[in-house]
């Protein structure tokens, strides 16, 4: 007679799945942080916000004698210093779209949503992480701008410091505003997933559109050009006149541009929860 060997289960348990936000954001970290693109992308921001703005500062410094006493009248050395951060701003936004839809070009989307399935979580996480990154990057670069430009300011030509009224308020909104571009063209990349389509409308809404609203009726255009995010950026660079024209006052502006940010991170998570990845 012979016995049947007593079966041994090797199997292990199944894990649980268990995840928490800050799991999810130490993941997001990795990823942002492993890929090259993102050191060369931050590292051009700053670069190409300091060197426009060094730029800007030293050619006013040279031509001051020559300039009208209107113009030095209403002459904002805050406004110049921070020029080059705006045009940054196109870079860090062309970054979030990436942080984005790099994942579904190149399909490990498909691996994060598998291992965490809550979505909005995912997208949560996504957003902390990147948004963290880009509002210090943008302060950094927009505090280092404006002691830069002011060293550059030296006399005759007027120069400002923190101290001065409205300036503390341009470095900072400047800051914050850049920051909140690269959260917003994240929310973008949600929506379209593709990256040569989301980059082309975020260039769009940012300068292609508001100059194509110059062809309309003037009533037109100033009941519509406040609310684009470049009119909103412009009243931060306005310690001395005011913010422009038909615009809003500097942080409602802000407000507004977060509420446009939040809108599309919540458009955002309902795609990513209706649509395959």
């Amino acid at each position: 007679m012979t016995s049947t060997p007593a079966t041994l289960n090797y199997e292990k348990p199944t894990p649980g799945g268990r995840y928490s936000l800050w799991d999810l954001m130490r993941s997001e970290w990795l990823k942002l942080s492993s890929v090259r693109s993102t050191f060369w992308t931050l590292g051009l921001t700053v670069i190409i916000g300091l060197g426009v703005s060094a730029i800007a500062s030293s050619v006013t410094r040279s031509h001051w004698s020559s300039q009208s006493a209107s113009s030095r009248a209403s002459f904002d050395p805050t406004s110049l210093s921070l020029t080059g951060v705006f045009v940054a701003q196109l870079i860090i936004g062309v970054l979030g779209v990436m942080v984005m839809s790099g994942e579904y070009g190149t399909g490990t989307i498909r691996a994060t949503l598998s291992a965490a399935p809550r979505r909005p979580l995912v997208l949560l996480a996504k957003v902390a992480v990147f948004g963290a990154v880009a509002l210090v990057v943008a302060l950094v670069t927009s505090f280092l701008a404006f002691f830069i430009g002011q060293t550059l300011l030296s006399a005759p030509a007027v120069h400002a410091t923190l101290s001065t009224p409205g300036a503390l308020r341009e470095v900072v909104g400047t800051g914050l505003f850049i920051g909140l571009i690269g959260i917003f063209s994240l929310g973008l990349a949600t929506i379209i997933r593709h990256t040569a389509g989301a980059i082309s409308t975020f260039v769009a809404i940012l300068l292609v559109v508001p100059n194509i609203l110059r062809a309309f009726p003037n009533s037109v255009f100033n009941d519509a050009i406040r609310y684009f995010p470049s009119r909103i950026g412009a009243a931060f660079l306005s310690s001395n006149q005011g913010p422009p024209r038909n615009a809003f006052s500097p942080w409602i502006g802000l407000l507004v541009m977060a509420a446009y940010t939040v809108a599309l991170l919540i458009l955002g998570a309902m795609v990513m929860v209706r649509r395959d990845a």
